[in-house]
């Protein structure tokens, strides 16, 4: 019997880690968690670190076949700003080196679609960059590092995969306050409705990643993910109006009055020094059409093991359609 794959996961402790791990665990690989924080389902496999540490992370690290990159600050209002880059840039530097330290030479990293900008005509992997915040901006120049890496040494293996937004049962992040906005019967529309979202649910992010281990080769690779079709704004609403059986009012507020009021919240979180839940970078991403080609994945050989639509309308019924979820 071959011995398992030893495999090194930095962020494992997270939403899209803690599902990742639980596929690697089943399919027999010995893992290893890099996390600033304790796993609350994996923390046997965890040693916590964090990534900004470059003498603590290379002791740290074990001896791995490869590492899965998914340590980042990925939130719409991270202050100060620098620290995107402190985590995403120089953690990324970071872990290249320590994976240099412990002769490990596969690397998978997760990037973003953000890379490509906002309203972009459905991207695929070859699409020139335009990262438009600071959170695509620093994910760019991590991608920038892996290469050079990658080009510094025969036989180094680098998997780049650009998910688009990510979302399912337990997670707190845009979608999850999208939908939440939309399951009080009480949310306004900001411009017309009719741009395309694409998204990702966490089940088939992380089999991908999970099939994407098993096919790591020499060169550099990027692969960008989205599970299909993709939704309007306005089909959106309509899940979530029939699952939740909610009558939602068909208000519709012009673009520019909706960015002007979340360039206002920005000057009170501002002066509050206080994180707001809008804000005028929330409202543009609202607002944007934020289609991306994923092609390349879905013609791979990988099948994503969960249906999209039935994904998305199991996670409004998970968490909202009892009345003691909304909220948490």
């Amino acid at each position: 019997m071959a011995d398992p794959l030893k495999i090194c996961i930095t962020g494992g402790s997270g939403f899209l880690g803690t599902r990742l791990i639980k596929i690697l665990v089943k399919q027999g690989a010995d893992i290893q968690n890099i996390d600033k924080n304790q796993s609350e389902v994996f923390p046997s496999v965890t040693t916590v670190q964090d990534i900004r540490d470059l003498v603590g992370l290379k002791n740290a690290m074990q001896p791995a076949s490869f590492v899965v990159h998914l340590a980042a600050e990925h939130k719409d209002d991270v202050f100060p700003g620098s620290l995107y880059y402190d985590v995403n840039v120089q953690g990324t530097k970071n872990i290249l080196d320590a994976m240099d330290h412990r002769g490990i030479t596969g690397l998978i990293f997760t990037s973003t679609v953000a890379v490509y900008g906002l309203n972009k005509d459905n991207p695929d992997e070859n699409f020139i960059p335009d990262p438009f915040n600071h959170y695509g901006k620093s994910k760019w120049q991590a991608e920038e590092l892996i290469r050079e890496w990658q080009q510094k040494g025969s036989g180094r293996c680098a998997v780049i995969l650009r998910p688009s937004v990510i979302f399912g049962e337990t997670n707190r992040g845009n979608v999850y306050n999208l939908l939440r906005q939309m399951s009080t019967g009480r949310f306004l529309m900001i411009g017309s409705g009719k741009n395309e979202k694409s998204m990702a649910y966490v089940g088939n992010v992380a089999a991908f990643i999970a099939y994407l281990s098993g096919k790591m080769q020499p060169g550099i690779a990027v692969y960008n993910y989205t599970d299909l079709p993709n939704l309007t704004t306005k089909e959106l609403i309509g899940i979530v109006r029939t699952e939740l059986d909610l009558k939602i009012p068909p208000v519709r507020i012009p673009y520019f009055l909706g960015l002007s009021a979340g360039y206002f919240f920005d000057l009170a979180s501002l002066l509050l020094h206080k994180k707001l839940n809008i804000s005028s970078v929330r409202i543009r991403k609202f607002c944007a059409t934020t289609r991306f080609n994923a092609g390349k994945a879905h013609e791979s050989g990988f099948h994503a093991p969960y249906p999209f639509k039935k994904a998305l309308q199991e996670t409004i019924r998970f968490e909202f359609s009892n009345h003691d979820n909304k909220g948490n």
